[in-house]
């Protein structure tokens, strides 16, 4: 079994239809019932995350028959939807609004993404930015490169290597222990600038593209890093756990480093969290 682009081209057109009939009419126009909480205020699903989702699984489903889906919300209802990621033959990892938060807000800082695993290995990512109209994609093997509907594509490249006290990254520290948040973010001053956009598809888009060198996540969900880490890869980046270990989507300890190299990515880890070095 392969995927190839045009099935890439499928699923992401897919989004597309999603995105313009699900989200962005909801997009500033979402009632009070229509944003809930999950695990806490700074969790919430809306109406937009779950109608998206329900659309695109039903379509995957369609033209994937034997395919597993696992969108974020069909796990926050049923967490064993993830046990079987690692033996599927095809499975397709879902997050329909990816950066709910800032959706929420009528912040126009969000995405919809998808990852296709085979036998638990990342062979296609795809984020969708529905206000620019546009993909990043990436097929394992055949790079990755920004899609317009007009068919028109650009190549992503990670940015080149720079000093630590040059590095602009994305610094993500919610999920981290009680212990280690005062140890990365009173380590921020080292680096030139960090920032949280509370949106994983656009940090991935950011650092696959070179403007941004770095990202660093505390939390390692699948629908969150399988898609922007094949990017991101295939955009010549390294991204490892905390503790150096390679990604991979069933893998759900531990936090996450992407930058543009090995040695880029030692220097976050040990600059942010040198008592891990």
């Amino acid at each position: 079994m392969s995927f190839s682009r045009s099935d890439a081209m499928a699923v992401a057109d897919l989004l597309r239809v999603a995105a313009q009939t699900e989200i962005l009419p909801r997009f500033r126009n979402l009632s009070a019932s229509a944003v809930r909480t999950k695990t806490s205020q700074l969790d919430l699903v809306t109406d937009a995350d779950e109608a998206a989702e329900r659309m695109i699984e039903a379509e995957l489903r369609r033209l994937f028959p034997s395919a597993v889906v696992i969108g974020e919300e069909g796990v926050s209802r049923n967490p064993r939807l993830l046990d079987g990621l690692d033996a599927a033959d095809l499975a397709f990892i879902l997050d329909p609004v990816d950066g709910t938060l800032n959706f929420a807000s009528g912040l126009p800082l969000f995405g919809v993404m998808a990852a296709v695993t085979m036998k638990g290995e990342v062979v296609c990512g795809i984020i969708l930015d529905p206000i620019s109209d546009d993909w990043a994609m990436a097929v394992r093997g055949e790079g990755a490169w920004i899609q317009r509907p007009d068919g028109s594509t650009v190549s992503l490249h990670v940015s080149p290597a720079v000093p630590l006290s040059e590095m602009a990254g994305n610094v993500s520290w919610r999920y981290l222990p009680e212990t280690l948040r005062p140890l990365v973010t009173g380590n921020l001053p080292k680096l030139a600038m960090a920032a949280d956009l509370r949106c994983s598809a656009h940090t991935y888009r950011l650092i696959a593209a070179g403007h941004l060198h770095f990202s660093f996540s505390s939390s390692v969900m699948p629908w969150d890093h399988a898609a922007g880490w094949l990017i991101h890869r295939e955009a010549g980046g390294y991204t490892a756990h905390f503790d150096g270990s390679a990604y991979r989507p069933a893998n759900r300890s531990g936090g996450l480093i992407s930058a543009p190299d090995e040695a880029s990515w030692r220097a976050v880890r040990d600059a942010l969290l040198p008592r891990q070095a």
